[in-house]
């Protein structure tokens, strides 16, 4: 019996054959490039941490040696998962696969059963660097970033902050140079070793205060979802640097 290819039916069988093949065929390429989705995901991660750190641009760090340099200051077997208390639950290379955003984002997840990872480094000069990762709220979408302690575990070396939809010369500007080094040298606890509060201001009105850190103008909103994002995570931190240090 010869096919009507003019007919309803053949139309309707044809889309969904078309339709099934594709999606076979996308799914196979899904599949097949997850390994290199995955790789690229933690080569950019590697890259992040490092930028709290160091000028990665400045040390030739990129892409392609991305992970060679990333073993070269980090020892993931150093790293440790903390608590919402601040209190040390495991180490080793696990912190390095805990996703702080999915955490974050997840209303499901009790706040005493998520993860903050803390990662050790050493700099060229063999100086101990401890480097946070923080994940927050802007404007439009997620903030994120991580944060660099000084060997005294509170004084900020260097921030390397990021979002995904925030508005071009406002709140994107979260991730330029101008607004990360405005954290620089600012200290995260007291001499006591007890969490110190930040601010973000606007009009220039927190020069004189350490604790105190100029915002972007235009850009209140995602300002202070970086305020909100740093002393949520930075207090947890300080706990634990206070009890390292009180052992």
């Amino acid at each position: 019996m010869a096919l009507n290819k003019e007919s309803n039916g053949f139309t309707f069988g044809f889309a969904i054959v078309l339709v099934v093949v594709l999606g076979v065929i996308l799914a196979s390429l899904a599949e097949g490039l997850k390994p290199r989705k995955l790789g690229n995901i933690r080569v950019k991660k590697q890259i992040d941490i490092l930028s709290a750190m160091m000028d990665v641009e400045k040390e030739g760090i990129d892409r392609a040696n991305a992970e060679a340099e990333f073993t070269k200051y980090v020892d993931l077997n150093k790293a440790v998962i903390l608590n919402n208390l601040g209190e040390q639950v495991s180490t080793g290379e696990e912190a390095f696969e805990v996703d702080i955003k999915k955490e974050y984002r997840d209303k499901n997840l009790a706040e005493s059963d998520k993860k903050f990872p803390l990662f050790k480094a050493q700099d060229k000069s063999g100086l101990s660097r401890f480097i946070i990762p923080v994940v927050g709220k802007g404007l439009w979408g997620p903030i994120w970033g991580y944060i660099c302690l000084e060997e005294d575990m509170r004084t900020i070396l260097g921030v390397s902050f990021d979002h995904k939809t925030e508005t071009p010369g406002l709140g994107a500007e979260i991730n330029k140079p101008f607004f990360m080094d405005r954290w620089k040298s600012s200290m995260i606890s007291d001499d006591n070793g007890d969490f110190k509060k930040y601010e973000v201001v606007k009009d220039n009105s927190g020069s004189s205060d350490p604790s105190k850190v100029d915002g972007i103008t235009g850009g209140t909103i995602t300002s202070k979802g970086v305020e909100e994002m740093v002393n949520r995570s930075l207090k947890i931190y300080s706990n634990y640097f206070k009890n390292l240090n009180s052992k």
